[in-house]
């Protein structure tokens, strides 16, 4: 188990150092679009989903207007207005799809993927770049890890920090946030 914890610790770090390298600004260029945005529109499948489902709940915290598509209460999206989406090929139909409509009315669109030259990246207005292995990289040379896992680690890692980044630039206070905390829990 030590072992096993170690090693995805390890990838995890580098996937973060990769991302944060020098002249990277596309962590920056997304926190700025979603500070910006009217409304934040947040997509994935899976457990890249789900994981994007926890940045909607740190973003509403800090008081933005977040949805998470699929949802029905989710209205359309319109210009002005943010989508971000995670898909580690870049090639997920629903998620192209989506890019597709926000691109078409005019919303940005921010993409978190492990492939630059996907249709998705092509889309984006931000793209960030994970290294990782995609759901169908079987032979452990971006990851040992099974499937997409470092993938969806790092896209929850990236939305706590982006979620941590349009914390600190608000000016509000731990306690200024806890009262949007959930109380029907």
């Amino acid at each position: 188990m030590k072992t096993a914890l170690a090693l995805i610790a390890a990838e995890n770090a580098t996937a973060v150092r990769a991302l944060t390298a020098e002249g990277s600004t596309a962590l920056d260029d997304a926190a700025a679009q979603i500070r910006d945005a009217e409304r934040v529109f947040l997509l994935g499948a899976g457990r890249s989903g789900i994981a994007l489902q926890f940045t909607a709940m740190r973003l509403m915290h800090l008081g933005l207007t977040v949805h998470v598509v699929g949802e029905v209460t989710a209205p359309a999206i319109g210009e002005g207005d943010v989508l971000v989406v995670a898909s580690g090929s870049g090639s997920t139909t629903g998620i192209v799809r989506a890019a597709q409509t926000a691109v078409d009315v005019q919303a940005g669109v921010v993409a978190i993927t492990a492939d630059a030259s996907s249709e998705l990246a092509k889309l984006a207005t931000v793209t960030i770049l994970v290294e990782a292995a995609r759901k169908l990289d079987r032979d452990s040379t971006v990851s040992v890890q099974y499937a997409g896992g470092l993938f969806e680690q790092t896209v929850v890692t990236i939305g706590d920090a982006l979620f941590h980044s349009l914390w600190q630039q608000s000016g509000l206070s731990a306690d200024d946030l806890w009262p949007r905390h959930s109380n029907l829990e």
